[in-house]
């Protein structure tokens, strides 16, 4: 490994590190954000690993169809912005389960908990290995057990000291050294294929036995890239990481104003990543795909931009995840604890409950049962969309016309549907569209049952 490259990277740990410290001194946990805050919040944890390694591994195989990464993060936002961030600043609620619990009682609100944290920890643990993967390019010699600790340390500073507030902060930071990397890997490729008219014909040239439109934003199939859509959107909307960025805002208007401002400006992000990736396809056809943007960023950049590059996509990496073990601390904190014990309060038990977080996931990623808990990380968007989505809409929309039983079933089976449709795989369409399908059908059974009950006591 050059030594530059370590330099390029070392810079950009230590330019993020020192912002998470010095926003901890003028990051607090009052509605006090201000747009940029709230959408350096959000594109801080949305826009990870598979918004720049992720595309660009994908594009390396499908093309274009690898753009539903962030197009999908983008559409997601723009729906979280005209109808969810109203409702959810104005609700005065701490957390999204707190909506369940107030509609449909504790218990129910008990069961989300429990399904959206597990959901949201196996993704932290992705994240993760993740990380790992990263630090191999940097650091091909170094065992695993220490790139998990490296990482999972990095992200407790990403997050512990600025809280909430202080990740938005760092957000912007990162959302910028991407923006920089990913245009800049997008213009080298286009220099390297002496233009655009260039890139389309080696795109062309690529020897293509399965007949995959790599132009074409469904390569994979209708079902299963509207299915990557359709997780990014429920999962936006469902994940408590998220929903903090609304609920920390300085008023409605700002909480809007950033989740728009994410809608714009995480869309273009996946760009860079699908030139990699089919570039990569047709100059080496005989890499790991998942080695794409790394290869490239190693082989074709000056050293020292080459280490900020990489700097930048492990620092993507690791945000996602310590957004993430944030969001499951802060339900934890006040939806779950609370249920068992009062004994826990303070900010102190957060940041602990951070680090207990951090720890366990580095523990699970360890040896052949990281490989299986990775196996399972496409199923957490799902497990998340799946048990809180449509009871979070009823309580938003439709107060007080379902009643808690009905809740309880949507909560357990929409979640269940989701697993048992992965574990078979017969579907030919991605399991979170059951899932959302059998939710949606409880909660409207429910709705149709209460109807009648009050048309019936009414008669009488």
């Amino acid at each position: 490994m050059n030594f530059q490259i370590i330099i390029g990277v070392m810079i950009t740990l230590v330019a993020v590190i020192a912002l998470s410290v010095f926003s901890s001194k003028k990051a607090n946990e009052k509605k006090s954000a201000n747009s940029f805050v709230v959408a350096g919040a959000i594109m801080g944890t949305l826009v990870g690993g598979s918004s720049t390694i992720g595309t660009a591994q994908l594009a390396y195989q499908y093309g274009m169809s690898a753009w539903w990464f962030t197009l999908g993060g983008g559409i997601a936002c723009l729906i979280l912005a005209l109808l969810y961030a109203k409702p959810f600043y104005k609700s005065g609620h701490k957390t999204l389960i707190a909506f369940i619990t107030k509609e449909y009682g504790m218990k129910n609100g008990l069961m989300a908990s429990v399904f959206s944290s597990v959901g949201s920890f196996i993704n932290i643990i992705s994240q993760l290995i993740a990380a790992t993967a990263v630090i191999a390019v940097i650091f091909p010699d170094l065992p695993l057990t220490p790139s998990l600790i490296f990482s999972a340390i990095i992200m407790i500073l990403y997050i512990v000291f600025g809280g909430t507030k202080g990740s938005g902060i760092v957000g912007i930071l990162k959302m910028f050294l991407l923006y920089v990397a990913m245009m800049a890997t997008g213009i080298l490729v286009l220099n390297l294929s002496g233009g655009l008219s260039g890139f389309f014909e080696k795109v062309n040239r690529i020897a293509n036995p399965e007949n995959i439109h790599f132009y074409s934003l469904f390569a994979r199939g209708i079902g299963k890239d509207m299915g990557a859509c359709l997780s990014l959107i429920l999962g936006v909307i469902t994940t408590q990481s998220y929903a903090q960025s609304i609920f920390m805002a300085g008023n409605e208007k700002q909480a809007t104003k950033g989740a728009l401002i994410s809608a714009v400006l995480i869309s273009p992000v996946g760009i860079g990543g699908i030139l990699v990736g089919l570039y990569m396809r047709a100059i080496h056809p005989g890499i790991i795909p998942k080695a794409a943007l790394t290869y490239f960023v190693t082989q074709y950049m000056p050293p020292l931009f080459a280490g900020i590059v990489l700097g930048a996509l492990f620092i993507a990496v690791v945000g996602t995840g310590a957004g993430l073990a944030l969001g499951v601390a802060i339900v934890l904190k006040r939806d779950i604890l609370p249920f068992l014990t009062r004994k826990f309060k303070g900010n102190v038990t957060e940041k602990i409950l951070i680090i207990l977080i951090l720890m366990l996931a580095c523990f699970l990623s360890m040896g052949p049962l990281g490989d299986t808990i990775l196996g399972f990380a496409f199923m957490s968007m799902g497990l998340r969309g799946a048990t809180i989505f449509v009871p979070l809409c009823f309580a938003i929309f439709c107060p007080g016309r379902v009643s808690k039983k009905y809740a309880g079933l949507s909560i357990v089976i929409g979640p269940a549907t989701v697993l048992v449709f992965n574990l078979v795989d017969i579907l030919p369409f991605d399991p979170l569209f059951a899932g959302v399908l059998v939710s949606c059908f409880i909660m409207m059974t429910g709705l149709l049952a209460n109807h009648f009950e009050t048309k019936e006591i009414k008669r009488k």
